[in-house]
């Protein structure tokens, strides 16, 4: 009888690691580039990002011009990089495109396996607007350092570096957020944080999602063909073990609840990454001033390039009622 107890619980341990050894691997291959990379995960996520977009003429074109135009404005436009250093020893590399004649900045945020150059299109026009522009990699991607990608959760605490050295240029400074996807969830999590900075005046939230638990679940149920139950939260406890964090803490949904920053919403009624009622539920929940645009025809994080004019026409009567 002795025996029989010690081979199942010998049977019972063998199983026990080879889930947390299966467990950690999930973790890895969804939030550590490094990892993902061996694996040849950005390929993947890239093809797979291609091939659920929107593929028209209308936006293949006005994309290429404004990459077009964003190239041009690049190679003359007085920019530097600078550094933040984080509590928890990471180097995090950020991107300062400088307005001299105001104290309005503009913090752009990318989305999750993104880096600052997807973001300059948003730079080149926010200059022009005479804003000054702050463009970060996030933690764990692009030229900045970390163990994990932070799902929008470590990433908001980062940020808050980012807005100390906005106010070390320009004390009096007026800020935006504007995110894309994980850089919009950043955004509403930031605006939402009870620390958030009185000078954040308005909020761009593009392709957000409501809560990474969830998304952390749509992405194993996709990417591996397994169910979000039991992964997801055995995923969550060693990721707190890992990463410090829990990926219920990065909820965007419940962020919205508590600022009072305003904000617009915007999505694309066909994105088949992030579905557009993700950004009806934020914009429901949000108690602050609120807008909601819906860009027929875009999918995830597309609507500038599917109608740049009415996408920054939006974005500039919006933000010339705050600012």
């Amino acid at each position: 009888m002795r025996r029989r107890m010690r081979i199942a619980a010998a049977i019972l341990a063998a199983l026990f690691a080879i889930y947390t050894v299966f467990v950690y691997f999930l973790v890895s291959a969804c939030l550590v580039p490094s990892f993902m990379d061996k694996l040849d995960a950005f390929e993947d996520i890239t093809k797979k990002c291609y091939s659920e977009q929107v593929q028209t003429a209308q936006l293949k074109g006005n994309r290429s011009r404004l990459l077009s135009e964003t190239a041009e404005w690049i190679e003359t436009a007085e920019h530097n990089k600078i550094y933040a250093d984080t509590p928890d020893g990471y180097r995090l590399v950020a991107e300062e495109f400088p307005e001299r004649t105001g104290e309005t900045w503009v913090l752009l945020l990318h989305g999750y396996t993104g880096w600052k150059e997807e973001m300059y299109q948003f730079a080149y026009w926010y200059q022009k607007q005479g804003y000054a522009v702050l463009v970060p990699d996030l933690r764990c991607q692009g030229e900045s350092e970390g163990d994990f990608i932070g799902m929008g959760w470590t990433d908001h605490y980062d940020c808050r570096l980012w807005i100390e050295h906005i106010l070390e240029m320009s004390p009096d400074a007026e800020i935006v957020l504007h995110g894309q996807s994980m850089g919009a969830a950043t955004a509403l999590i930031l605006a939402g944080s009870p620390e958030a900075s009185t000078h954040i005046k308005a909020v761009v939230s593009d392709s957000a999602y409501t809560e990474a638990y969830d998304m952390f679940g749509d992405k194993i149920k996709e990417w591996f063909h397994l169910p979000a139950s039991p992964f997801v939260d055995s995923a969550c406890v060693m990721l707190k073990l890992r990463g410090g964090y829990d990926l219920r803490d990065a909820s965007p949904l419940r962020a919205v609840k508590n600022s009072r920053i305003p904000t617009l919403f915007i999505h694309g009624d066909e994105d088949r990454m992030i579905d557009v009622d993700m950004s009806y539920a934020l914009f429901e929940a949000a108690v602050c001033e609120k807008e909601l645009f819906i860009v027929e025809g875009a999918g995830h994080a597309q609507a500038q390039d599917k109608d740049p004019e009415a996408y920054y026409g939006r974005i500039e009567d919006f933000l010339s009622r705050f600012l």
